[in-house]
């Protein structure tokens, strides 16, 4: 039987779910003149050294193709049985805490990071928080943050800039940035800061990324382009690779990014296309990626386009090999 003093609660009202293909509609894409761009397409720019940019790339190209192979990362090329790749490294005792009644077992030390520190460290975490920019390293929590702000061995200190926002509108699940379906608005003067913090670094080699702006009409590639081109002409010496999204499989925005001056355009296959619905957000489609990175190569044929997988999510040596490829699976 219902008892009287539970009919007198307050309910609280039902939130009904929206769906996010409801918030985040087609919108027309405004077009943009890129008459300027095209024009200087052809054009050759000359570095602080007198060199030809023509020539500086094709350097790099050459550096890549002569660069390391997966098989000099593998000490053993004899393929090792399911039982010999689960016992690669022998057990080690757990150590317990000295504290007394405690269980807490504490962490081998190959697992652990140093705190960093370092005078290059502080010196672009200053920069970075004064000109209000946001970086992959500090967003995505990545371990290995001493290493790069800090300059490692070689002194040779680096950070991957992200540009607008900390906030994604997508929701990829091995990924640790925050995810947000109206993310803050854009900030005009972040192109300018990108390229004002980079030039002080004294770099030759720089990362630009982004998170995904699925809100924005162009998704954010003219704010991508801006900040290329204002970088370009404050530093034109240095190389710059740009990490973009798919642009929801908008081509007219990957020809933006394309042909502001970037020297590598990298977009990440992230995983295999039978994983793809479970690792990465359901708005990134595994074709719909290959079709940026060719559609970048085709609009610029001397672009240098790059990709990256993870592994270890159960997929398998011939949908690795396959991805590799860049080739749709046959069925």
């Amino acid at each position: 039987m219902t008892s009287p003093l539970s009919m007198l609660r307050p309910r609280l009202p039902f939130k009904k779910f929206i769906s996010p293909t409801r918030l985040f509609g087609s919108v027309p894409n405004p077009k943009a003149s890129e008459s300027s761009l095209n024009s200087k397409q052809g054009s050759i720019e000359e570095n602080e050294s007198g060199k030809p940019r023509s020539e500086i790339l094709a350097a790099f190209a050459e550096k890549i193709k002569a660069g390391p192979r997966l098989g000099d990362f593998i000490p053993n090329q004899n393929k090792l049985s399911m039982e010999e790749a689960l016992e690669l490294k022998e057990a080690e005792k757990p150590i317990v805490s000295n504290k007394p009644g405690s269980k807490h077992v504490r962490l081998p030390s190959w697992l652990k990071t140093e705190i960093p520190v370092g005078a290059n460290y502080a010196k672009i975490k200053k920069n970075l928080r004064e000109l209000n920019l946001h970086t992959v390293c500090e967003e995505a929590k990545c371990p290995n943050i001493s290493d790069c702000w800090g300059g490692g061995e070689h002194q040779t200190a680096t950070a991957t800039i992200m540009l607008m926002g900390d906030e994604c509108t997508r929701g990829c699940r091995f990924c640790s940035v925050k995810t947000n379906r109206n993310p803050k608005p854009l900030d005009p003067h972040e192109p300018e800061n990108t390229a004002e913090a980079i030039s002080r670094w004294g770099l030759d080699y720089v990362v630009l990324t982004s998170v995904d702006r699925d809100d924005l009409p162009d998704s954010g590639s003219n704010h991508f382009a801006s900040t290329i081109r204002k970088l370009k002409q404050k530093a034109p010496h240095i190389l710059v690779e740009c990490l973009t999204g798919d642009f929801q499989g908008k081509l007219e925005d990957v020809a933006r990014v394309a042909q502001s001056g970037l020297d590598v355009y990298a977009h990440n296959m992230e995983t295999v296309e039978d994983l793809t619905p479970f690792v990465r957000d359901r708005r990134a489609k595994y074709r719909q990626s290959l079709a940026v990175l060719a559609h970048a190569k085709k609009v610029v044929p001397s672009l240098i386009t790059k990709t990256s997988i993870m592994l270890g999510c159960g997929e398998q040596d011939e949908e690795v090999l396959q991805t590799m490829k860049g080739k749709f699976p046959l069925f």
